[in-house]
């Protein structure tokens, strides 16, 4: 089972998007944040259009084109690509679950058209992520009564805020003064919006700039009353995590293979790839890596093919699986690499704190596999 192909504009748009990731990263890592010129590079790059529909101005990748995307761009850098992972599963979400009233809609296509970078803000620090239940502690007041009103205004504080300086728009969770929550279409240039630097010094994803984003009276002229959770929107977030952290395991491979050629100690007199030790670890790595790539293209296949509750559970898993694999395959690739893995000359380093992740992004490794094991044991005789 492999992924679909690219159309020739996708696959452009793809190509451009991992250029600009290489040449911006190393000054994103160094900076601990998102610096201006990344931000213009991943919005000219067109990445933003992908998930939109064609109808809608958009390259209209599905689900298993845009893993396909994401293991790309992830392996070019995971705190860049994490970006155009949150823009582009808000997106085909939205679309594919309706779930967000039509002018807003619209108002997410455009941005993606534009090249407009966006992203869907819900964690706070006592909330923590909302995947756990909660009320936000953030809150939407509207000037007039109801979801009539034409503007709301909203007050609060999001955490791990993934490129938040790159970002144009952002769709807030907020408490609505019935005690539900909706979400908010903010302009993150309006008034009564900062980005607190709370990210440097981040152990992971340093480059991602995933800052707090204070709102403080910011207005909100497009919302979305609240509304039950579409099985669309954990299908989408869950193939952006799986893809973006499977590329960051091969990005591991590729740099282990490169230098497992290139190594030539005195005393073998020949590259390290010819040690039995370090072929074998290369064979695990690229097992675990294959069997990780292969199951996320079965889920998102199989979503694909019919979307739904039902499909949902593979998801998860697959999730689990290739986070997991790229912890184990940037942890192998060390430890084969031995000292030289601990210089900058190698970007295993930074590879293996970025994999780690992938591990707290939902869902969590014992709500994903307990839901397919649940899944499996109703319809024992699917797999």
């Amino acid at each position: 089972m492999t992924f679909p192909e690219f159309t020739a504009e996708q696959a452009q748009v793809v190509a451009r998007a991992v250029r600009a990731i290489q040449e911006h990263a190393p000054a994103c890592e160094a900076a601990q944040d998102v610096t201006p010129g990344a931000a213009l590079a991943l919005s000219h790059s067109g990445f933003t259009r992908l998930t939109v529909p064609l109808e809608a101005g958009g390259l209209g990748a599905g689900l298993g084109v845009f893993a396909r995307a994401q293991a790309e761009v992830g392996r070019a850098d995971a705190s860049l690509a994490l970006i155009l992972a949150m823009h582009g599963h808000v997106t085909g979400a939205a679309f594919q679950g309706r779930s967000l009233p039509p002018h807003l809609l619209d108002a997410v296509a455009g941005a993606g058209v534009r090249g407009e970078l966006l992203n869907a803000l819900a964690s706070e620090p006592e909330l923590g992520s909302p995947s756990r239940g909660g009320l936000p502690r953030t809150v939407a007041t509207p000037d007039g009564s109801g979801f009539e009103s034409g503007l709301w205004f909203v007050t609060g504080r999001k955490t791990w805020s993934t490129g938040a300086r790159a970002l144009r728009w952002a769709l807030v969770s907020a408490a609505t003064p019935d005690g539900r929550v909706g979400r908010y279409w903010v302009d993150l240039r309006s008034e009564g919006v900062r980005v607190e630097p709370t990210w440097e010094g981040a152990l992971a994803l340093r480059g991602s700039g995933s800052h707090d984003v204070v709102f403080d009276r910011a207005p909100a002229a497009l919302q979305a009353p609240p509304a039950a959770s579409h099985p669309a929107s954990s299908a989408w977030f869950w193939t952006a995590v799986a893809a973006t952290y499977l590329g960051v395991g091969e990005a591991a491979l590729d740099a282990l293979r490169r230098y497992a050629h290139e190594r030539v100690p005195t005393a073998l007199g020949a590259p390290i790839a010819t040690l039995p030790r370090v072929q074998e670890t290369v064979g695990r790595i690229g097992a675990q890596l294959l069997a990780a790539r292969t199951l996320l293209a079965h889920a998102t296949a199989a979503w694909d093919a019919q979307p739904g509750a039902g499909a949902v559970p593979l998801i998860g898993a697959a999730k689990a699986v290739c986070t997991n694999a790229a912890v184990d395959a940037t942890d192998l690739a060390m430890r084969a690499a031995g000292g030289g893995a601990l210089t900058a000359a190698l970007p295993l380093g930074k590879l293996l704190r970025d994999a780690r992740a992938g591990l707290t992004h939902p869902p969590g490794e014992d709500a994903a596999f307990t839901a397919y094991g649940a899944a499996l044991l109703d319809a024992p005789d699917r797999a």
